[in-house]
């Protein structure tokens, strides 16, 4: 007897659950988890790459929805884009708490070493053709090279910007410095990046 890998939950299903979650359903709840944990686990495993933040961030991501499914309005947004959305503030919200207090600017990007390593491994593994798997591992220890050559707030800045999907206010947010340098630092940081990918290819 075969068995089917099951559906991809629908959006009126999700929906219908949220709305019992606000009325404080557990059984929903607990579905509405089994149905998107692992889908918005990688939601915050891309903005904070260590496994055991990501965790924390879902964690607290669905006390959020716990409390806030009343506010969810279905005309407004896809029920995974609101909670993505949930996951993605409080993936932020942990990130900048990992960078409160790190006042050495030469330690550069918190995490960044885990980064290399991960994005490293992650796009090595995308591949399934030999050749596919050496090519885009090439690439990521090259981008790696490069985004250690700048200067450690670029390098923070682009990691957030392209790296992690943070906008320029997210960015500003988290780093806690005007909209304007956010702006600076990442021209700055992508003009040296291409000058340093299009030298190492």
């Amino acid at each position: 007897m075969t068995t089917s890998t099951p559906a991809e939950p629908t959006p009126s299903v999700l929906a219908a659950l949220i709305a019992r979650v606000a009325r404080e359903d557990t059984a929903a709840m607990r579905a509405l988890y089994e149905l998107t944990a692992a889908k918005l686990f990688g939601v915050a495993l891309r903005i904070l790459v260590k496994p055991e933040w990501a965790e924390e961030a879902l964690q607290e991501s669905f006390v959020n929805i716990w409390r806030h499914a009343g506010d969810y309005q279905e005309n407004l947004a896809a029920p995974l884009t609101w909670m993505s959305a949930i996951v993605r503030n409080r993936s932020l919200d942990c990130l900048r708490r990992q960078h409160i207090g790190r006042t050495d600017a030469g330690a550069g990007f918190a995490g960044f070493a885990e980064w290399s390593d991960a994005f490293d491994e992650t796009l090595s593994d995308e591949g399934r053709d030999p050749v596919d798997v050496a090519l885009v591992s090439q690439s990521a220890r090259r981008l790696a090279y490069c985004m250690q050559r700048l200067d450690a707030h670029q390098r923070q800045a682009v990691a957030l910007a392209y790296l992690r999907d943070a906008s320029h206010g997210e960015i500003a947010e988290t780093l806690a410095v005007p909209l304007g340098t956010v702006k600076s630092w990442v021209r700055r940081g992508l003009e040296k990046l291409r000058t340093c990918m299009g030298a190492t290819q």
